[in-house]
C-alpha cells in the first residue's frame, strides 16, 4: 500500500513539475499597456518603455505577432512554451514573452485595438533597451 502511494505520489509530482506553472499571465503589464494604447491618438507612432511596468526579473522580452503558429513562437522565443493564450488562431491580441535564465517566466496578452506594435528593428527587447513602439 505504501508502495502504491509512493508512487503515486512521485507521479503527480512529476507531471506537474513538467508544466508551465511557474509561468503566470502578468495582468499588470496588460493594464498599463492597455492604458498606454489608448493615450496614442489615430495616425501617429508613440512608444513606450517596458522597464516602468515590470517588477520581475527578465532578460529578454519577444513580442509574438497574432497567428503565430506554436512551432514558430517556440523558434521565435528560443525555449519550450505551451501558449496558453492560442494565439495560434487568434488575431485580437499579440503576445509579449517574458524569459529568465532560459525559462518562460510570464507573458502578458496585449489587446490588438487596431494598433500595430514593433520592437524596431530589434529581435528582442532587454531590460536596458525597451521600447516598444506603437502605431494607430
Amino acid at each position: 500500500m505504501i508502495k502504491q502511494i509512493s508512487v503515486i505520489l512521485l507521479s503527480f509530482l512529476v507531471i506537474t513539475g513538467c508544466n508551465n506553472s511557474a509561468m503566470k499571465r502578468n495582468t499588470e503589464i496588460e493594464k498599463r499597456l492597455h492604458s498606454s494604447i489608448i493615450m496614442v491618438s489615430d495616425n501617429s507612432t508613440s512608444k513606450t518603455f517596458l522597464n516602468t511596468f515590470d517588477d520581475f526579473e527578465w532578460d529578454k522580452a519577444f513580442l509574438v505577432q497574432p497567428y503565430t503558429t506554436q512551432t514558430d513562437l517556440e523558434k521565435q522565443v528560443g525555449v519550450k512554451f505551451t501558449d496558453p493564450s492560442n494565439i495560434g488562431s487568434r488575431d485580437d491580441i499579440y503576445l509579449l514573452v517574458f524569459i529568465n535564465g532560459g525559462k518562460a517566466v510570464q507573458y502578458a496578452e496585449i489587446d490588438h485595438l487596431n494598433t500595430t506594435f514593433s520592437l524596431g528593428d530589434k529581435e528582442y527587447l532587454e531590460p536596458s533597451n525597451d521600447v516598444i513602439y506603437i502605431e494607430r
